[in-house]
């Protein structure tokens, strides 16, 4: 009996033992944590001091560089929160200054400069880049209300409305039901929220676009929202309507006088409509132009290598591609909606004189073959036509003023050639053409591409081409496609001279 109390009292005991070392461990346990939380902590206000200290050391030197001119502007404070941003960026990451060591060793080399821009904006997390998306949402939330009126309705490819954070009109719009509208953007109806009052609002709503807080209770979905916008006008025709243009501003609230013709408030409606739409063009590019100064500035802040003539027409060009490239169609489709009664005239007289041989614009005899069977069941100068049709395909301005001057380029190669069948000695003395040749057969060309939205393009280009470019070779091309489209606008109406049996 003795010996079983002893017994139990030892597996007592041990197991009292076990659990005094399982507390003893316990403590010991949660002291170090206690230690590793109090040294964390301790880490992480070293690190907070260090992050404060070199944000105010690189505000300091932003300063110092923003504070030569005096009082600062406001864009020049805004400037310098930029500025901050990029030596924050550069404190943190080891490739910008291995571009700028590796510059400053070829200071000559295009070809590197090209190399940094285009590496420069690939990175997403650099301060130029998040400028740039910053822009291009904007610029997007300005043309989604507009643009998306009178697209066409195609069950198998909605397209889903705005959401980012910086989102479209008024909450109460989003809430309206969608309504059905034209058929196309040359020449659709608008709804009430496309009126003239619309446009005002429209100034008035963008000008702060800028804040951080998001509007009302919405989701924020940017990438898709501007994805789908994307595609869904990359597969639309944008082909201008071949009825009257009737429909045009139906939904309208506006008054008018119960005794007025409803022609004369068709008319009246319909200026107030452009007049709308033109205000709001210009305004958008006047903000375009100021966000691609605002990122050339930044780039150059960013690597000062930068800051030489050829190297800043590459960096321009490069952010002028990134920016466009998604944008386009959008901003396109906004300028057709504005030079729509242009595009129409286009083409009516494309329908009219679409197959009229060159002789009968004006072109010299000797500038093209008159026996068909000379070119082989093609027409003349179609080279010239088939590569002005790839000019509404790009979506640069750069790039599509290129395609203009490859464009008349062919025409002068076409033109030395057809000059060369009809004479004996083919070899070449002078130029085949001069300035007097060259408009009627631009015309002949422009008129054979059958692309009436080439008056949009070129619209937009002479908006957004830099001006450096505009005083060239390239500016000549420009202004020269621009004299033949009006040109084949006039000929349905008689402005223009054709022989008597073209206009019967």
């Amino acid at each position: 009996m003795m010996m079983r109390k002893m017994f139990r009292r030892q597996v007592e005991l041990r197991a009292y033992w076990r659990k005094l070392k399982a507390f003893v461990k316990t403590l010991s346990l949660q002291r170090q944590m206690m230690e590793n939380l109090i040294i964390a902590k301790a880490r992480q206000d070293a690190l907070q001091r260090k992050m404060e200290e070199r944000r105010l050391r690189l505000q300091e030197e932003a300063n110092r560089r923003f504070a030569a001119s005096g009082a600062m502007t406001a864009e020049e404070q805004e400037q310098r929160i930029l500025y901050t941003n990029v030596l924050e960026y550069e404190q943190d990451h080891d490739w910008p200054k291995l571009w700028k060591a590796n510059m400053r060793k070829n200071l000559d080399d295009m070809t590197l400069v090209s190399g940094l821009v285009s590496y420069l904006l690939s990175r997403s997390d650099h301060p130029v880049v998040k400028l740039l998306r910053k822009h291009q949402y904007r610029i997007y939330n300005r043309l989604y209300p507009i643009v998306s009126k009178g697209l066409p309705q195609s069950p198998a490819l909605s397209l889903r409305p705005s959401r980012s954070t910086h989102n479209l009109l008024h909450a109460e719009i989003q809430r309206k039901p969608t309504r059905t509208v034209g058929s196309s953007v040359g020449g659709q109806s608008f709804s009430a929220d496309s009126s003239p009052s619309l446009s005002h609002d429209l100034h008035a709503n963008y000008d702060d676009e800028d804040g951080d807080e998001p509007h009302t209770q919405v989701t924020v979905d940017r990438e898709n929202s501007f994805e789908d916008l994307e595609q869904f006008l990359t597969q639309l025709d944008w082909a201008p309507p071949h009825g009257s243009a009737d429909d045009t501003g139906s939904d309208l609230d506006t008054t008018c006088d119960p005794l007025m013709q409803p022609e004369q408030e068709e008319g009246n409606i319909q200026e107030l409509e452009i007049r709308a739409l033109t205000e709001h063009l210009k305004a958008v590019v006047k903000d375009i132009h100021i966000a691609i100064d605002q990122l050339l500035s930044l780039c150059l802040l960013s690597f000062e290598c930068l800051n030489t003539a050829n190297s800043k027409d590459l960096c321009l060009a490069s952010i002028e591609e990134a920016f466009f490239t998604p944008l386009w169609s959008a901003l396109v489709a906004l300028f057709r909606k504005v030079h729509r009664e242009r595009e129409q005239a286009f083409e009516t007289s494309m329908k009219l004189y679409g197959d009229i041989s060159p002789g009968d614009v004006g072109v010299s005899l000797k500038l093209f073959p008159q026996d068909p069977g000379a070119l082989q069941g093609s027409y003349p100068y179609e080279s010239a036509v088939q590569e002005l049709r790839l000019l509404i395909i790009d979506r640069c301005p750069q790039r599509k003023l290129e395609c203009i001057v490859r464009t008349l380029r062919l025409i002068c190669a076409c033109a030395e050639d057809y000059r060369c069948l009809h004479e004996v000695d083919s070899t070449p003395k002078t130029a085949a053409i001069g300035a007097d040749d060259l408009l009627p057969i631009l015309s002949f060309v422009a008129l054979r591409s059958q692309c009436p939205q080439l008056v949009s393009e070129c619209a937009a280009l002479e908006e957004f081409i830099h001006e450096g470019y505009l005083i060239g070779e390239e500016g000549y091309c420009l202004t020269s496609m621009q004299s033949a489209l009006a040109y084949v606008e006039s000929l349905h109406t008689g402005g223009a001279h054709l022989p008597a049996d073209k206009l019967t």
